[in-house]
């Protein structure tokens, strides 16, 4: 199994908190970062331009996606720009269709088009993919994103729907294809085999890297002492 330094995907980091942002900015394996509307939402930010401003203040030299959330794609394409105008690592987040299935493909030409830095969000399908991969200007940076772990959650292995994905992406070379809502360590080695360029993970998943390579006889004793520990905390008696 190979060592994480060994690597070549870029690992950036899934959340909405700016305190740990700033901490995993520092730490030197992080090397961009992602948000979307429900992790905002889920650590209390209500004012959206206030927290991307605060957080570009403070992450200036890795690149950074925030995401559109309007439903009507003329106020996404207002959206986009102005997120755009906040700084120069920023790609902007749209998602491949609106709630009424109704495809963003014309709104993604026309701002690639203009040299707006994108990062496609919520695909799932390679339809999907191949529709995104001529619609995207080849000579503007781009991150098309596809959500490996939601497809996990329906019983399917998103190994060979990711391989195909890059086969698909392979001749934009400015494009890099993310391996989205990762669910566990194991997510990093099968983007990478992949041939992925990009994975997002959790601050969760983050604390787990220690444990690469780690021998299995360890682990195990590490877990019969949890298991002993957490009996006598709570003073369990038959």
């Amino acid at each position: 199994m190979p060592q994480l330094k060994d690597l070549k995907i870029k690992i950036f980091a899934d959340g909405a908190d700016l305190k740990t942002m700033i901490e995993q900015d520092k730490g030197g394996i992080v090397k961009g970062f992602t948000t979307n509307p429900t992790l905002m939402k889920k650590n209390g930010i209500n004012d959206y331009e206030t927290f991307a401003k605060e957080v570009l203040k403070n992450i200036k030299d890795k690149p950074i996606s925030f995401e559109v959330f309007s439903d009507e794609f003329n106020e996404m394409e207002r959206q986009a720009k102005k997120i755009s105008s906040w700084g120069s690592n920023i790609t902007v987040k749209i998602p491949i269709t609106n709630t009424k299935s109704e495809s963003s493909i014309p709104l993604i030409k026309k701002l690639s088009g203009e040299g707006l830095s994108l990062n496609i969000t919520a695909i799932l399908t390679l339809d999907q993919v191949r529709a995104v991969k001529e619609a995207l200007n080849p000579k503007v940076y781009s991150i098309v994103s596809v959500f490996a772990g939601r497809i996990a959650d329906t019983g399917r292995d998103p190994t060979p729907y990711m391989t195909e994905a890059a086969k698909i992406l392979k001749p934009l070379q400015n494009s890099d294809l993310l391996w989205a809502s990762s669910r566990e360590l194991l997510n990093i080695f099968q983007a990478e085999q992949a041939g992925c360029q990009i994975i997002t993970i959790t601050s969760d998943i983050l604390k787990k890297l220690s444990q690469i390579n780690k021998d299995l006889g360890e682990l195990s004793l590490d877990t019969v002492e949890m298991f002993y520990k957490d009996a006598c905390d709570a003073g369990f008696k038959i």
